[in-house]
């Protein structure tokens, strides 16, 4: 039975995922700072009081689980706010900096927590946006997010390259505008489908495609 750890699992893609791969009898561990009914209810391992911001706290994690196999880790807590340019006061750049501390540095702070736990064979899927894309900015602003999303895909392609020796792939996978809390609901694609979409890349792509972008319905995105 593969092990998968999801952080942000109590809701939204998190929580979809856990349910996912919890369908298929997958054991799961379910990180997150606060669980949730929905999140306890699907009988994962559940690991509160996680804020991936903490390095107190994720050593605490790995030391949880320390010795335990892990075949595929899901970065997934994230955090959006919306800026634009003549509006980023003092806390707006306190925004900007929580951004990154949540969506760039937590999931390198994670993964070199937990690389003892994967083996040859195991995947790092870290769920990241296409608006981290350069090539793909045809809107602007969002500052915060969108450089917190490409410092992510900068960090996930390092790892990749880091970890190619090991036999760990790591793949940046962006979930479709997904109709969750973090966007006030809104969205064209629901949870469900989302989850369903991500652990179908996480499955399909293999170790020579490491460090590679992808929408989560299998399109290449561009840096």
């Amino acid at each position: 039975m593969p092990t998968i750890l999801i952080t942000g699992a109590n809701r939204g893609i998190g929580l979809a995922l856990t349910q996912r791969y919890r369908e298929r009898g997958d054991r799961v561990i379910a990180v997150c700072r606060h669980s949730s009914a929905a999140l306890a209810a699907t009988g994962a391992q559940v690991e509160p009081g996680v804020d991936v911001t903490d390095d107190h706290a994720v050593a605490a994690l790995a030391g949880r689980l320390a010795g335990q196999p892990i075949d595929v880790l899901v970065l997934n807590a994230g955090v959006l706010e919306r800026d634009r340019l003549g509006e980023i006061d003092a806390a707006g750049l306190a925004a900007m900096r929580r951004q990154f501390e949540v969506n760039a540095l937590a999931p390198l702070r994670v993964v070199q927590a937990l690389a003892g736990n994967l083996g040859p064979g195991g995947r790092i899927g870290i769920i990241t946006s296409r608006m981290g894309s350069m090539a793909d900015n045809g809107s602007g602003g969002y500052y915060g997010y969108r450089a917190s999303k490409a410092a992510v895909n900068a960090i996930g392609r390092s790892l990749a390259m880091d970890l190619r020796d090991r036999g760990i792939a790591v793949f940046l996978l962006h979930p479709g505008f997904v109709a969750t809390d973090m966007v006030g609901g809104r969205g064209d694609i629901a949870p469900a489908q989302a989850a369903a979409n991500l652990v179908a890349r996480l499955d399909g792509l293999g170790p020579e495609q490491t460090g590679s972008f992808w929408h989560a319905d299998g399109t290449p995105l561009p840096w």
